[in-house]
Protein backbone atom coordinates (compact mmCIF):
# COMPACT_ATOMS: atom_id res chain seq x y z
CA UNK A 1 0.00 0.00 0.00
CA UNK A 2 1.60 3.72 -0.74
CA UNK A 3 1.89 5.82 1.81
CA UNK A 4 0.04 8.95 1.60
CA UNK A 5 1.09 12.71 3.37
CA UNK A 6 -1.80 14.26 2.97
CA UNK A 7 -1.23 18.74 3.62
CA UNK A 8 -3.49 21.44 3.67
CA UNK A 9 -2.29 24.73 4.45
CA UNK A 10 -4.32 28.43 4.55
CA UNK A 11 -7.27 26.18 3.45
CA UNK A 12 -10.68 28.65 3.29
CA UNK A 13 -13.83 27.45 1.95
CA UNK A 14 -16.72 29.66 1.48
CA UNK A 15 -20.68 29.80 -0.36
CA UNK A 16 -22.13 32.43 -1.23
CA UNK A 17 -25.96 31.50 -0.62
CA UNK A 18 -29.13 33.50 -1.15
CA UNK A 19 -31.30 34.31 1.95
CA UNK A 20 -34.46 35.82 2.17
CA UNK A 21 -34.70 39.20 3.83
CA UNK A 22 -38.25 39.44 5.69
CA UNK A 23 -37.37 41.94 8.38
CA UNK A 24 -38.93 44.52 6.45
CA UNK A 25 -42.21 42.99 5.45
CA UNK A 26 -45.22 43.95 7.44
CA UNK A 27 -47.52 41.67 9.06
CA UNK A 28 -50.75 42.03 7.50
CA UNK A 29 -54.28 40.30 7.42
CA UNK A 30 -54.63 37.34 4.90
CA UNK A 31 -57.00 39.12 2.38
CA UNK A 32 -56.69 38.78 -1.24
CA UNK A 33 -55.23 41.95 -2.30
CA UNK A 34 -52.74 41.60 0.26
CA UNK A 35 -51.94 38.27 -0.96
CA UNK A 36 -51.78 39.05 -4.58
CA UNK A 37 -49.11 42.13 -3.63
CA UNK A 38 -46.80 39.66 -1.75
CA UNK A 39 -46.86 37.01 -4.94
CA UNK A 40 -45.83 39.66 -7.09
CA UNK A 41 -43.80 41.75 -4.65
CA UNK A 42 -42.27 38.84 -2.96
CA UNK A 43 -39.69 38.99 0.17
CA UNK A 44 -36.23 40.98 -0.80
CA UNK A 45 -33.28 38.47 -1.46
CA UNK A 46 -29.95 38.87 -0.99
CA UNK A 47 -26.25 37.16 -1.60
CA UNK A 48 -24.70 36.17 1.84
CA UNK A 49 -21.24 34.63 2.04
CA UNK A 50 -20.75 31.67 4.37
CA UNK A 51 -17.26 31.00 5.89
CA UNK A 52 -17.16 26.93 5.95
CA UNK A 53 -13.55 26.67 7.03
CA UNK A 54 -11.15 29.72 7.14
CA UNK A 55 -7.36 29.72 7.25
CA UNK A 56 -7.29 25.75 8.21
CA UNK A 57 -3.50 24.03 8.41
CA UNK A 58 -2.56 20.91 9.06
CA UNK A 59 -0.90 17.18 7.92
CA UNK A 60 -2.27 13.79 8.12
CA UNK A 61 1.14 11.30 8.51
CA UNK A 62 0.69 8.25 6.61
CA UNK A 63 0.31 5.06 9.19
CA UNK A 64 -0.98 7.98 12.14
CA UNK A 65 -4.24 7.70 14.05
CA UNK A 66 -5.26 11.50 13.89
CA UNK A 67 -8.68 12.71 16.17
CA UNK A 68 -9.68 15.85 14.62
CA UNK A 69 -12.28 17.55 17.23
CA UNK A 70 -14.51 20.57 16.71
CA UNK A 71 -17.99 21.69 17.66
CA UNK A 72 -20.74 20.48 15.45
CA UNK A 73 -20.69 22.86 12.62
CA UNK A 74 -16.95 23.98 12.69
CA UNK A 75 -16.48 22.56 9.65
CA UNK A 76 -14.20 18.70 10.37
CA UNK A 77 -16.85 16.92 7.74
CA UNK A 78 -16.39 19.66 5.09
CA UNK A 79 -12.64 19.46 5.66
CA UNK A 80 -12.11 15.96 5.36
CA UNK A 81 -14.97 15.85 2.13
CA UNK A 82 -12.17 18.60 1.00
CA UNK A 83 -9.11 16.27 1.58
CA UNK A 84 -11.25 13.30 -0.08
CA UNK A 85 -12.66 15.07 -3.06
CA UNK A 86 -16.19 14.31 -2.02
CA UNK A 87 -17.26 18.27 -1.33
CA UNK A 88 -19.50 19.55 -3.94
CA UNK A 89 -18.27 21.82 -5.68
CA UNK A 90 -21.10 24.37 -7.49
CA UNK A 91 -20.18 27.72 -8.86
CA UNK A 92 -20.66 29.59 -5.39
CA UNK A 93 -18.38 27.59 -3.70
CA UNK A 94 -14.59 29.15 -3.56
CA UNK A 95 -11.69 27.48 -2.34
CA UNK A 96 -8.48 28.88 -1.27
CA UNK A 97 -5.11 27.62 0.13
CA UNK A 98 -3.65 24.62 -0.69
CA UNK A 99 -3.68 21.06 -0.60
CA UNK A 100 -1.13 18.21 -1.20
CA UNK A 101 -0.91 15.03 -1.12
CA UNK A 102 2.88 13.92 -1.15
CA UNK A 103 3.40 17.01 -2.40
CA UNK A 104 1.42 16.74 -5.20
CA UNK A 105 -1.33 19.51 -5.48
CA UNK A 106 -4.94 18.34 -5.37
CA UNK A 107 -5.74 19.81 -8.89
CA UNK A 108 -3.07 17.27 -10.51
CA UNK A 109 -4.45 13.77 -8.59
CA UNK A 110 -8.27 15.10 -8.31
CA UNK A 111 -9.30 12.03 -10.86
CA UNK A 112 -7.13 9.73 -9.33
CA UNK A 113 -8.21 10.50 -6.01
CA UNK A 114 -9.93 7.36 -4.79
CA UNK A 115 -7.72 5.58 -5.37
CA UNK A 116 -5.75 7.10 -2.74
CA UNK A 117 -8.02 8.69 0.04
CA UNK A 118 -11.02 7.48 1.43
CA UNK A 119 -13.87 9.18 3.62
CA UNK A 120 -16.67 7.29 5.66
CA UNK A 121 -19.77 9.35 6.60
CA UNK A 122 -20.19 9.54 9.77
CA UNK A 123 -23.81 7.67 9.39
CA UNK A 124 -22.57 4.06 9.85
CA UNK A 125 -24.32 1.16 9.33
CA UNK A 126 -24.11 -1.45 12.17
CA UNK A 127 -26.15 -4.05 13.74
CA UNK A 128 -27.39 -2.53 17.10
CA UNK A 129 -27.70 -5.50 19.19
CA UNK A 130 -24.00 -5.99 18.83
CA UNK A 131 -21.88 -4.94 21.57
CA UNK A 132 -18.43 -2.83 20.62
CA UNK A 133 -16.25 -5.81 20.59
CA UNK A 134 -18.80 -7.82 18.54
CA UNK A 135 -18.60 -4.83 16.39
CA UNK A 136 -14.94 -4.87 15.91
CA UNK A 137 -14.71 -8.66 15.63
CA UNK A 138 -17.37 -8.49 12.92
CA UNK A 139 -15.66 -5.61 10.94
CA UNK A 140 -12.60 -7.60 11.26
CA UNK A 141 -13.59 -10.83 9.92
CA UNK A 142 -15.47 -9.19 7.33
CA UNK A 143 -12.27 -7.51 5.98
CA UNK A 144 -10.29 -10.70 5.89
CA UNK A 145 -9.36 -11.48 9.50
CA UNK A 146 -6.23 -12.46 8.20
CA UNK A 147 -2.53 -11.08 6.89
CA UNK A 148 -3.14 -10.55 2.88
CA UNK A 149 -0.82 -12.68 0.54
CA UNK A 150 0.61 -9.09 -0.35
CA UNK A 151 1.33 -8.75 3.46
CA UNK A 152 3.31 -11.82 3.37
CA UNK A 153 4.94 -10.95 0.46
CA UNK A 154 6.26 -7.32 2.20
CA UNK A 155 7.64 -9.85 4.91
CA UNK A 156 10.34 -11.95 2.91
CA UNK A 157 12.90 -9.42 2.88
CA UNK A 158 15.31 -10.82 5.72
CA UNK A 159 16.56 -14.23 6.19
CA UNK A 160 14.35 -17.44 6.55
CA UNK A 161 14.64 -17.09 10.56
CA UNK A 162 13.74 -13.62 10.35
CA UNK A 163 10.84 -13.77 7.62
CA UNK A 164 9.05 -16.41 10.05
CA UNK A 165 9.33 -14.59 13.12
CA UNK A 166 7.92 -11.33 11.80
CA UNK A 167 5.18 -13.50 9.80
CA UNK A 168 4.50 -14.97 13.12
CA UNK A 169 4.59 -11.97 14.75
CA UNK A 170 2.18 -10.26 11.97
CA UNK A 171 -0.50 -12.83 12.11
CA UNK A 172 -0.35 -13.20 15.96
CA UNK A 173 -1.18 -9.32 15.70
CA UNK A 174 -4.16 -10.00 13.17
CA UNK A 175 -5.57 -12.88 15.21
CA UNK A 176 -6.12 -10.42 17.91
CA UNK A 177 -6.98 -6.94 16.16
CA UNK A 178 -10.25 -6.49 17.49
CA UNK A 179 -8.43 -6.44 20.82
CA UNK A 180 -5.42 -4.38 20.28
CA UNK A 181 -7.93 -1.96 18.48
CA UNK A 182 -9.98 -1.52 21.76
CA UNK A 183 -6.78 -1.02 23.65
CA UNK A 184 -5.30 1.65 21.12
CA UNK A 185 -8.52 3.59 21.65
CA UNK A 186 -9.21 3.18 25.45
CA UNK A 187 -12.70 1.26 24.84
CA UNK A 188 -12.28 -1.18 27.53
CA UNK A 189 -14.28 -0.26 29.61
CA UNK A 190 -17.24 0.00 27.13
CA UNK A 191 -16.43 -3.20 25.12
CA UNK A 192 -19.24 -5.34 26.27
CA UNK A 193 -21.41 -2.36 25.71
CA UNK A 194 -24.48 -2.67 22.91
CA UNK A 195 -24.03 -0.45 20.73
CA UNK A 196 -27.60 0.42 20.01
CA UNK A 197 -29.72 2.83 17.78
CA UNK A 198 -29.30 6.49 18.08
CA UNK A 199 -32.05 8.24 18.81
CA UNK A 200 -32.43 10.35 15.57
CA UNK A 201 -31.98 7.05 13.80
Amino acid sequence: MPQMDVRFNNLSVTADIVVVDDSGVKHELPTIPNTMKKAFVGPKKRIVRKEILKNVSGMFAPGKITLLLGQPGSGKSSLLKMLSGRFPMEKNITVEGDITFNNVQREQVIKRLPQFVAYVNQRDKHFPMLTVKETLEFAHKFCGGELSKRGEEMLSKGSPQENLEALEAAKAVFAHYPDIIIQQLGLQNCQNTIVGVSASA
